[in-house]
């Protein structure tokens, strides 16, 4: 009978502890979840727009690489030459188009030359349209200039504007640009949102 008791009371205390290793989340357990959770959601939270920056500056790469394409086919086109200098900023936005009027692109042989490149050479624009748009939504401004000509000398790099120079007489120097003696050389220049200057010239 004694042992009969003995051995049901063993079964019950164990039946007792199996039990209790069913319970819930500890306070430390459930803390260290949310803190795991919250610095997931924080490195997501970092790394998007960073990413998101990469990928526009990627496309921008590949924009700047199309425009270099029409230049080299705008010097096909005109015996060697390259487009003459246009004025800085030409470009007027209205209800998030940008008009290509002031480029003058109407006005045949003396129409601004970033006009014709961007018509032309580009993609094709209308007159009045500049489809040719930044990743982020704006759309690209063309200036060309000449080495030497204002502050477009040795170690001159642009701001972010959403603007491409072509800088004459030049080749590019890392993220800037030096001068050339060949007056047909010529550097591209963009000033990329996360990654410093991407510069690229026709050697």
């Amino acid at each position: 009978m004694t042992a009969t008791k003995t051995k049901a009371s063993c079964r019950k205390k164990k039946v007792v502890k199996d039990e209790g290793t069913l319970g819930g989340f500890t306070i430390i357990e459930v803390v260290l979840v949310l803190a795991i959770a919250g610095l997931i959601f924080l490195m997501v939270f970092i790394a998007l727009p960073a990413l998101q920056r990469s990928q526009r500056d990627t496309q921008r790469g590949s924009d700047m690489s199309k425009l270099a394409g029409a230049i080299m086919n705008y010097q096909k086109n005109n015996n060697g030459r390259l487009p003459a200098d246009s004025k800085q900023d030409p470009i007027q936005e209205v209800d998030g188009v940008v008009l290509m009027t002031n480029y003058n692109c109407n006005n045949g042989s003396s129409a601004n030359a970033a006009c014709r490149v961007i018509k032309d050479y580009i993609n094709g624009v209308s007159v009045t349209d500049n489809e040719w748009v930044d990743p982020d939504g704006y759309a690209y401004g063309l200036a060309i200039v000449t080495y030497g000509s204002g502050a477009y000398t040795e170690g001159w790099s642009p701001d972010y504007d959403h603007t491409f120079y072509m800088v004459k007489s030049s080749r590019c120097d890392g993220e800037s640009i030096r001068k050339s003696d060949n007056s047909r050389d010529y550097a591209v220049l963009y000033r990329m949102e996360g990654s410093g200057v991407s510069c690229q010239d026709n050697g």
